[in-house]
């Protein structure tokens, strides 16, 4: 159980490191109107256009929180959006040039991170596969405890 708690207390920690490294990446180049959750939301949908229910369907976020950050994105010029033919209640949308390029700051750090963790000797790419097979796992192990518990 001990072992379990701190894992969970980890994996916790460690998203908010990662919204934290964000957060300074884009302080270090200016980017000072984006906060970290949006700049991983159009990091996460890329070259893709997609719904809010997609990401949410997807595992990425929180319905109000996709919906929120989505709207704050198109008003400010990071993402388009426009109704879909078939279901006029759903919207579509996809990066906007200045999207892509919030996209391409957090890839270059995604990447420099990649090559440093394995330069440093921190984690090799059989380490990284090894640490993703187990959180693979778990997720499947969450998901089906949601699904299947009632």
């Amino acid at each position: 159980m001990a072992g379990y708690l701190e894992a969970l207390a980890l994996v916790e920690r460690l998203h908010r490191l990662l919204l934290d490294v964000i957060k300074d990446e884009f302080e270090r180049v200016g980017v000072l109107e984006i906060n970290a959750v949006q700049a991983l939301l159009l990091f996460n949908i890329g070259d893709n256009e997609v719904t809010a229910g997609e990401l949410k369907s997807r595992g990425y976020y929180q319905g109000s929180n996709v919906s929120y950050n989505l709207k704050k994105l198109v008003e400010m010029g990071y993402m388009h959006h426009q109704r879909c033919e078939i279901d006029r209640r759903s919207v579509r949308v996809r990066l906007t040039p200045r999207g892509r390029e919030i996209r391409d700051i957090v890839d270059a750090l995604f990447s420099r991170h990649a090559e440093g963790l394995q330069e440093k000797g921190v984690i090799d790419a059989g380490g990284i596969e090894d640490i993703t097979g187990a959180l693979r796992r778990v997720e499947r192990y969450w998901t089906d405890q949601i699904r299947y518990i009632y």
